[in-house]
């Protein structure tokens, strides 16, 4: 049995970094991947969905540093269903685990990078496994 995703989108904001109580770094960010079909007059429609991507480890600390509102990201990583009670109603939710982020560039044609911050090159590659990173540990 197979539970894998892969999405290419935008990110909708910065990352919202965290550390668990036991010291495991975890970021979590939206990612909007869009459709374009024609509707019934023949004029394009354009559909955005948006995903919750959850990140652990060293791949947390790396999308804290480099990944940012409106970069082009790749995400491969499993579906994961939860819930929980929020004022007496259940509440499920729908997250994507990622464990390989690909950055394949910047924001849209137009918009101003990130201050003096690094930038990854284009179509840089991160794995997330068991320890935390592959042997290809650099980040850039």
């Amino acid at each position: 049995m197979v539970n894998k995703v892969t999405l290419i989108g935008r990110v909708g904001k910065d990352p919202e970094f965290r550390t668990t109580a036991g010291g495991t770094a975890m970021a979590k960010f939206s990612l909007a991947t869009s459709e374009t079909r024609k509707d019934k007059d023949g004029q394009k429609v354009e559909e955005v969905s948006w995903h919750r991507c959850i990140v652990w480890s060293r791949l947390a600390e790396i999308a804290r540093d480099y990944v940012h509102k409106g970069d082009l990201l790749c995400c491969e990583g499993r579906i994961q269903y939860g819930s929980y009670d929020k004022d007496g109603t259940k509440v499920y939710t729908t997250d994507i685990v990622v464990n390989e982020l690909k950055m394949l560039g910047g924001k849209d044609k137009g918009e101003s990078g990130h201050g003096s911050a690094p930038q990854p090159a284009p179509a840089s590659t991160h794995r997330a496994d068991e320890g935390g990173f592959e042997s290809d540990d650099l980040p850039f």
